[in-house]
């Protein structure tokens, strides 16, 4: 029996990514999850919202919590095909790993989770107190839980499982992070003439040694708030005998919990301000960067790129539930944070939602040549999701 349960991980793996799902483009793998679904026949709602997130929904017989599990249907592109040895939209399984653009980044969780979900509610009968929703959630490659406000305005869960890798850990918390964009701002002139306009380079430069002073918090278990310049951009471009009158510098800040969108811009702000101080041409601009794509719905959409991070502790009565059934389940997780940024920034950071990660794979694997996960990684996460329902629905 298990190994017919273990099949349908690997198969709906395998039709998820072999359908080449680019952000905003993922509507043939929703395509292939809601089928998986509809197959199924224990969803008792199957839906496409908006911006195309999938969300199928399975009913308890009794009153209960409602658990969340979220993964997204999206991947980054795979750059020159050449590079790769496994055809990355052709899923083989080879020495016992499963090869293919979004084994690991996330199209294997997202089918254990699913398969999971069926499993819980065939060998229950359903005879359990809540609610269980999986989630094909899309654009998080571009913008980690903006499309993710969507499904929790609908749902309002009470659990959120996010299915990011984790090696089969349990993750309580991230960094967040931001994107800062710098402006100054100039008065164009001929080169030959330089002092009959401002540069607004010069005045870039003044603000990058000034921001470089800054010394951004740090927190126990989730580290640095790196504060990195990662791009300058003058206009006009190139500047054909022309002082720039305009200059933008972007930063990326990974943040930490309790960390606000003004608390974060202030000390930049504040540098800003003693420059403009000493000098009544340094004119700037301070904000946060700002994200629009359209979705495969038509659907456009929008996103400042301010992704809160949020931790829970090991200890907390929900989080130590979890743990003590998959030790019942044979199984070792240790507690841990995310290295990177998940959906778990709107669930958690945003929206105060109990959240929690755990993952097949390494983080490592997400976006590389040859991307794989592991088969037993794979079936063994499906035994985790299966856990993760008993302990928050019984």
């Amino acid at each position: 029996m298990s190994e017919k349960w273990d099949e349908k991980v690997i198969e709906l793996a395998k039709s998820l990514i072999n359908c080449q799902s680019y952000s905003g483009h993922e509507d043939k793998a929703a395509e292939a999850l809601k089928a998986y679904m509809k197959e199924a026949g224990v969803f008792d709602e199957i839906e496409t919202d908006c911006y195309g997130n999938v969300i199928g929904h399975i009913k308890g017989k009794n009153p209960g919590s409602k658990v969340l599990f979220d993964g997204h249907i999206d991947t980054v592109p795979v750059g020159n095909l050449k590079d790769w040895k496994h055809d990355p939209f052709h899923a083989v399984v080879e020495d016992g790993k499963l090869y293919g653009r979004g084994a690991a980044d996330m199209n294997g969780a997202v089918a254990a989770f699913t398969v999971a979900a069926h499993r819980y509610a065939v060998e229950n009968g359903k005879n359990f107190a809540g609610d269980v929703y999986v989630a094909g959630v899309v654009h998080e490659e571009c913008f980690e839980g903006v499309a993710a406000r969507k499904i929790s305005a609908k749902v309002k869960p009470d659990y959120v499982v996010i299915g990011e890798a984790s090696e089969m850990n349990l993750k309580v918390g991230q960094r967040g992070r931001a994107e800062i964009v710098v402006e100054t701002f100039g008065v164009p002139a001929h080169s030959a003439n330089p002092e009959k306009g401002v540069n607004a380079v010069y005045k870039m430069c003044e603000a990058i040694q000034a921001i470089r002073e800054i010394e951004p918090p740090v927190q126990d278990k989730l580290g640095k708030g790196i504060l990195e310049l990662t791009d300058v951009k003058s206009s006009p471009y190139p500047g054909a005998s022309v002082v720039p009158e305009y200059c933008r510098a972007t930063y990326d800040r990974r943040l930490l919990v309790g960390e606000t969108k003004e608390s974060v811009l202030q000390p930049i702000i504040e540098k800003m301000e003693e420059l403009k101080k000493k000098d009544p041409q340094f004119s700037y601009k301070v904000s946060y960067a700002v994200g629009k794509e359209e979705c495969y719905t038509g659907e456009k959409i929008q996103g400042e790129r301010f992704f809160p991070g949020w931790l829970f502790g090991a200890e907390e009565e929900w989080v130590a539930k979890i743990k003590s059934e998959l030790e019942k389940e044979g199984f070792s997780p240790e507690v841990t944070t995310y290295n990177f940024c998940t959906n778990g920034s709107h669930y958690a950071g945003e929206a105060g939602i109990r959240t929690i990660g755990m993952g097949p794979a390494r983080e490592n694997l997400a976006h590389t040549i040859d991307e794989y996960a592991e088969v037993e990684d794979l079936t063994n996460v499906f035994r985790c999701y299966v856990g993760i329902m008993k302990a928050l629905l019984g």
